[in-house]
C-alpha cells in the first residue's frame, strides 16, 4: 500500500521559485517584522519603523533585476507546468515596477506625514497597512488565476480602507474609510459573482484555460458567460475609478493622509488595471465583443465626467487641490482605459496593452510628483487651496517649477514631453482600432483638462498676496520630489524608452 502512495504523494509537493515571487514576499516579510517590532521600540524612536519600511520597499524593488533575464512561473498545475497560478514575465515586473516604486515613494511621503501627525496617526498599524497594501498590489499582475487574483485584489484593498480612516477622532476620515469601504465591497461582491458564473461554464480558474474553454460553452451556457464576464469587470471597474464607479474618489482623497491618497491614485489605479488587462485580454479573449463596446463607453464617460468634475472646482474651495487632483485621476483614468477598449478591435492587442503600461507609468511618475509639492504646500497651509499655491514660485523656486512640469506632462503640454508622448500613443491605439468617435472624445477631454492644468500653473508664478511664506522641505519630501522629477525629465528627454520597456510579453 505505501509505494503507491509516495508516487503520489511526492505529485504533491511542488518546488517554489522563491527567487521569483521575491519582490512581494518581501514587503509582506518586512510588514510582519515592522508590526512586532512596533511592540518593542520605545516611542521617541518609532521613525525606526518608518525607515525600515522604505528600505523594504527599496529592497523588494531591486529583486526586480535579477528577474529581467527572463519568464518565471511557479504554483504551477502538476500534470501540466504551463498552466500556473503565478508568471512573472515582462508585463509582470513592469506593473511590479510601477507598484512598489510608488509605494517607495508614498512611504517617503509618509515619514514627514507621521512626524507632523504627532501622534494622530499610529506608525506601527500604518507601516503595516500600508506595506500589507503593497504586497497585495505586487503580487496581484502575476496572478494566473482568478481565485489569486481576487485574493490579491482584497489584500491591495482592506488595508487600504484602514488607512484611509486611520486619523484619530477625524470625522472627514471615517466618513471616506466607510464610503470607500461599502462601495468597494459591493464591487468586489458583484465582481465575486461574475468569477462564479465563469467557473460554472468553464470548470477552471486559470486564466489560459478559462480562455481556451469558454469559446467552446454550450449554447444553453452561453447567457451565463456572458453575465459572468460583464459581472467580473465590475470590481475591477470599481478600482480604476471607472465612472459611475468613481463617486468614492474625491471624498476619499480629502479624507485620507495625504500620502495615502498619493498612494491611492496610483497604485489602486495600477491594481484595478492590470487586473483588467488580465481578465479580458487574456483570460476572455473571446468575449471582445462584450467588454470591448463596454470599456469603450467607460473610456469615454470616465473621461468626461472627471475632467467635468475638476473643472469646477473652486480654487477657493477647502481641500481643492486634492479634490482637483482627485477628479483629473478620474480623467486619467479614462484615458488609461482607451487602450484596453482598442485590444478588443485592434489585430495586435499587445501593443495596446502597451499603450495601457506606458501611459500608466508616465501617470504614476508624475502625479506621484504633483502629490509630493501637495504634500509640502499642506504642511504649512492645511487647507490645501488652489489659491494656497499662488505665488509660490516666489517661497520655494524649484518645487514650483517642478509642479509646473508635473501638471505640464498630465495636460500633454511641452515641457512635459512624456505626457505628450503617452497620450500620442493612446491616441493612436484608438485610431488604429478604428474607434475613431473615441479618438475624437478623448480629444475634446484633452482640451478641456488643459484649462484647469494652466490654470494652476500660471497661479504658482503670480505675484504672492502679502510677504512669500518660506516652504521647508524635510529630507524625504525632498527625496520623493527629486525622485518623480527627475523619473519625469528623464523620460521626456527619451521617450521611446518607455515603449520599449513596456513590451509586455503577455502573448
Amino acid at each position: 500500500m505505501s509505494s503507491p502512495a509516495q508516487p503520489l504523494a511526492a505529485s504533491l509537493v511542488q518546488s517554489v521559485d522563491w527567487l521569483a515571487i521575491a519582490p512581494p514576499t518581501i514587503v509582506a516579510v518586512v510588514g510582519l517584522v515592522v508590526l512586532v517590532a512596533d511592540l518593542f521600540v520605545a516611542e521617541h524612536r518609532k521613525t525606526l519603523l518608518g525607515w525600515t519600511s522604505v528600505a523594504g520597499l527599496a529592497a523588494a524593488t531591486a529583486m526586480l533585476l535579477p528577474l529581467l533575464d527572463g519568464d518565471r512561473s511557479t504554483f504551477c498545475l502538476t500534470g501540466d507546468a504551463a498552466v500556473c497560478s503565478y508568471t512573472a514575465d515582462r508585463f509582470t515586473l513592469v506593473i511590479q515596477f510601477l507598484v512598489l516604486g510608488g509605494a517607495l515613494l508614498a512611504a517617503l511621503l509618509s515619514v514627514t506625514a507621521l512626524k507632523d501627525a504627532r501622534k494622530d496617526l499610529p506608525e506601527g498599524e500604518y507601516w503595516f497597512l500600508l506595506l500589507s497594501s503593497a504586497a497585495g498590489a505586487a503580487l496581484l499582475p502575476a496572478s494566473r488565476d482568478l481565485a489569486t487574483l481576487i485574493v490579491a485584489l482584497e489584500v491591495a484593498s482592506l488595508p487600504a480602507f484602514a488607512l484611509v480612516g486611520l486619523k484619530y477622532g477625524d470625522r472627514k476620515s471615517s466618513e471616506a474609510a466607510l464610503k470607500f469601504f461599502l462601495s468597494s465591497v459591493t464591487a468586489t461582491a458583484v465582481s465575486l459573482m461574475g468569477i462564479s458564473f465563469v467557473y460554472a461554464t468553464t470548470g477552471t480558474l486559470y486564466l489560459t484555460q478559462v480562455a481556451d474553454r469558454i469559446q467552446d460553452v454550450d449554447g444553453q451556457f452561453h447567457t451565463l458567460a456572458q453575465t459572468g464576464v460583464v459581472l467580473t469587470l465590475v470590481g475591477f471597474a470599481f478600482k480604476t475609478a471607472a465612472v459611475p464607479f468613481h463617486f468614492w474618489v474625491p471624498d476619499t482623497y480629502v479624507g485620507a493622509p495625504l500620502p495615502i491618497a498619493a498612494y491611492l491614485s496610483v497604485i489602486g489605479k495600477a491594481v484595478g488595471f492590470s487586473g483588467l488587462i488580465l481578465v479580458t485580454v487574456v483570460a476572455l479573449p473571446s468575449y471582445a465583443d462584450v467588454w470591448g463596446p463596454a470599456l469603450a463607453v467607460l473610456a469615454a464617460l470616465t473621461m468626461t465626467v472627471g475632467n467635468a468634475g475638476a473643472l469646477r472646482q473652486q480654487a477657493t474651495r477647502a481641500y481643492s487641490a486634492v479634490r482637483l487632483l482627485a477628479w483629473s485621476s478620474v480623467g486619467q483614468a479614462g484615458y488609461l482605459l482607451v487602450p484596453i477598449a482598442a485590444a478588443a478591435y485592434s489585430g495586435d492587442a499587445e501593443k495596446s496593452i502597451g499603450s495601457t503600461v506606458a501611459y500608466a507609468l508616465m501617470y504614476g511618475a508624475v502625479n506621484l510628483g504633483a502629490f509630493a509639492v501637495a504634500a509640502l504646500v499642506g504642511r504649512t497651509k492645511v487647507l490645501n487651496r488652489v489659491a494656497d499655491y499662488r505665488g509660490l514660485y516666489a517661497s520655494s523656486p524649484l518645487s514650483a517649477l517642478l509642479l509646473a512640469f508635473f501638471l505640464l506632462c498630465l495636460a500633454g503640454l511641452p515641457p512635459g514631453i512624456i505626457g505628450l508622448f503617452a497620450k500620442v500613443t493612446v491616441f493612436s491605439a484608438a485610431v488604429d482600432a478604428g474607434l475613431g468617435w473615441l479618438a475624437v472624445v478623448m480629444a475634446v477631454n484633452v482640451v478641456i483638462a488643459l484649462f484647469y492644468y494652466l490654470q494652476w500653473t500660471t497661479l504658482l508664478f503670480r505675484a504672492p498676496e502679502g510677504e512669500p511664506e518660506k516652504h521647508r522641505v524635510p529630507g524625504p519630501v525632498t527625496a520623493a520630489i527629486a525622485l518623480t522629477g527627475v523619473l519625469g525629465i528623464a523620460l521626456s528627454g527619451a521617450p521611446q524608452l518607455v515603449l520599449r520597456f513596456t513590451d509586455t510579453g503577455l502573448f
